[in-house]
C-alpha cells in the first residue's frame, strides 16, 4: 500500500515539475535557463515527493512513544499479527513429534528454538525486574539441546507466558528504566523475530506449514 502511494505521489511531482520544466523553457532558452530549469525541477519532485511521504507518515496509525514503541515489537513478535508471523502462530498447531523433527542438515528443531527463546527471555526478564537469573554455563548449544519433546506443550504454554511477562513488565516499568533498558528490549524483539523466523522455515521444509497463516 504504501509503495503505491509513494509511486503514485512521486509520478504526480514528476508530471508537475515537468510542465513547470517545459513552461521554463518555453521561454528564450539559453544555456543558463536550462541550467536553472533542470534544477528547479529536481527540487520541486524532491519537495513533492516529502510532503506525500509526510502526509502519509502522519496518516500512518503506530505508536508514538517508547513504551508504545517497545510493546509493539513484543507483541508483533508474540501474538499480534503484523509484517511478519509471531510466535504463538509458528507453532500452532503442531505434534511433539514435529516440534522435534530436524532436516538432518544441522538446522534446529521448531522445539529446539522455541527453547532456546523460552531461556532467553527468562535471563533478559529476571535482570529487568532485578532478579537472579538461572545459572548459565556459557554454552549456548545447551539452551537448544535442553529441549524435550516430551513437554512439548508446556514449552508452547511457557513461550506464551514469558512473552506475556516481558509485555506486562514493560506496561509496568517506569519512563527512566526504559531509556536505559531500550536498546535490549529492542535487540529481544529482533532476536525473538529471528528465530521465529527460522521456526516457520523449518516447517516449511518439513510441509507441516499451512501458507494461509501468512508465510506463501
Amino acid at each position: 500500500m504504501m509503495k503505491r502511494i509513494v509511486s503514485s505521489s512521486f509520478a504526480m511531482g514528476v508530471d508537475r515539475s515537468d510542465r513547470l520544466f517545459r513552461g521554463f523553457l518555453s521561454r528564450k532558452t539559453t544555456p543558463r535557463n536550462l541550467c536553472h530549469a533542470t534544477v528547479i525541477a529536481k527540487l520541486l519532485t524532491l519537495l513533492i515527493l516529502s510532503v506525500s511521504l509526510h502526509t502519509f507518515g502522519q496518516d500512518a496509525k503506530g505508536p508514538t512513544t517508547l513504551r508504545g514503541v517497545l510493546l509493539e515489537q513484543l507483541r508483533t513478535t508474540h501474538n499480534v499479527k503484523d509484517w511478519f508471523v509471531p510466535a504463538n502462530i509458528a507453532v500452532e498447531g503442531l505434534t511433539a513429534e514435529q516440534a522435534k523433527w530436524t532436516d538432518g542438515s544441522g538446522n534446529h528443531s521448531v522445539g529446539q528454538l522455541a527453547n532456546h527463546l523460552i531461556f532467553w527471555n527468562l535471563q533478559e526478564l529476571a535482570k529487568f525486574k532485578g532478579e537472579q537469573p538461572a545459572k548459565f554455563s556459557g554454552n549456548n548449544d545447551e539452551t537448544f539441546n535442553s529441549f524435550d519433546s516430551k513437554q512439548w506443550a508446556a514449552t508452547v504454554k511457557q513461550l506464551d507466558e514469558v512473552l506475556t511477562e516481558w509485555e506486562n513488565a514493560v506496561q509496568a516499568a517506569d519512563d527512566k528504566k526504559l531509556e536505559s533498558w531500550a536498546s535490549t528490549i529492542a535487540h529481544i524483539g529482533t532476536h525473538n523475530a529471528y528465530h521465529v523466523g527460522q521456526m516457520v522455515y523449518v516447517r516449511k521444509l518439513q510441509g507441516s506449514w499451512d501458507p494461509s497463516k501468512g508465510v506463501k
